[in-house]
C-alpha cells in the first residue's frame, strides 16, 4: 500500500493549478431555507462505479444538462456506504455530482479513508460513460465523511489545497498533523449526545487545530449523537448544501444560512460571515 503523503502530491497540485480557474456558479433559484430543507430542484440518476483504490461506489448526479462540482463522500468505521445515501442524495438534487463510496474495508483508519475520497474523485473526474459523463466541473472537488470518514475527509483536505470544500460530520480521528496546515474552506458537525466522538476531544480539537485563517465552522447540534449524519436531517443538511453552494459554486446566496443562528444548535463557532 502506498502512503497517503506520496500518493497524493500529483493530485494536490492538480487540483491546486485547477482551482484558480473556478468561478462562481449559480445552479438553481433564489434559496429559501424551507427549499434547502427537502429534495433541491434536480432529478437525479445513480450509477455504480468501481473503485481504483477505493471500493467503489454509487454517482448520483443532477439530470439536466449543465456543468456541476463533484463531491466524494465517505462513511464511517464498520458502517456501510448506504450509511450515507440520504445526504448524498439530497445534496445531488441541489446541483452536484455526489459519489458516496464504500471504503476498502469497514475497518479503514481515517488516513485509508483520506486516500480513498481522492482516489474516488478521480475516478469519477474521469467518468466518460454513464449519467455523469460530462456533466463534471474537475475545477471544484469536495470532500465529505462521516466519522473515520469525517477524519478522513479533514485530512485530505489538509494534504490537498486544491480541493474547494470539505465538509466533516461527527469527526474522528487522532492524527492531526495534517490539520495543522488545512486551507480548504471546512464546515465540522458535531451533536452534544456524541458518546463515540465527543465534541470536546474530536470536532473542538480539530476546529481548533485548524489554522484561523482557513475559512472554517463548527456547528454542534443540541441532543445529536454519533449517527445524525446517516440522516438528511437538520439542520445539518441544509448547512451541508449551503457550505458547498457557497465554497465550491462560489455562490454567495448561500452565505445567510452560514450563520449559527439555528435554534437547534448548542453552539456555533466560525470564522465568517461568509
Amino acid at each position: 500500500m502506498f502512503s497517503i503523503k506520496h500518493s497524493l502530491t500529483a493530485i494536490s497540485l492538480g487540483l491546486l493549478a485547477l482551482a484558480s480557474t473556478a468561478q462562481a456558479i449559480e445552479n438553481g433559484p433564489a434559496p429559501t431555507l424551507a427549499d434547502l430543507q427537502k429534495d433541491g430542484p434536480y432529478a437525479v440518476t445513480s450509477q455504480v462505479v468501481k473503485g481504483s483504490g477505493f471500493g467503489g461506489g454509487t454517482v448520483y448526479s443532477p439530470n439536466t444538462a449543465g456543468k456541476y462540482a463533484l463531491v466524494a463522500v465517505c462513511p464511517g468505521f464498520v458502517s456501510p456506504q448506504s450509511s450515507m445515501t440520504d445526504m448524498s442524495k439530497r445534496l445531488a438534487t441541489h446541483g452536484f455530482v455526489v459519489v458516496a463510496i464504500t471504503t476498502n474495508t469497514l475497518f479503514d483508519f481515517p488516513s485509508s479513508r483520506a486516500t480513498q475520497l481522492l482516489a474516488a474523485l478521480k475516478t469519477v473526474a474521469a467518468l466518460n460513460t454513464g449519467a455523469a459523463a460530462g456533466k463534471i466541473d474537475i475545477t471544484r472537488q469536495v470532500v465529505s465523511g462521516w466519522s473515520m470518514g469525517g477524519g478522513g475527509t479533514l485530512e485530505a483536505a489538509g494534504v490537498t489545497p486544491g480541493l474547494t470544500a470539505a465538509v466533516a460530520f461527527a469527526p474522528w480521528d487522532t492524527a492531526t498533523t495534517k490539520m495543522k496546515t488545512l486551507t480548504v474552506p471546512v464546515a465540522i458537525f458535531g451533536g452534544t449526545n456524541d458518546t463515540i466522538a465527543p465534541v470536546s476531544g474530536h470536532s473542538q480539537k480539530f476546529y481548533d487545530i485548524i489554522p484561523a485563517t482557513t475559512k472554517k465552522m463548527l456547528a454542534v447540534i443540541t441532543g445529536a449523537d454519533h449517527f445524525f449524519p446517516t440522516k438528511a436531517s437538520e439542520p445539518t443538511s441544509y448547512s451541508n448544501i449551503s457550505w458547498v453552494k457557497r465554497f465550491a459554486d462560489g455562490d454567495t446566496r448561500y452565505s445567510q444560512f452560514l450563520n449559527g443562528q439555528d435554534a437547534a444548535l448548542a453552539s456555533f463557532t466560525s470564522t465568517g460571515p461568509f
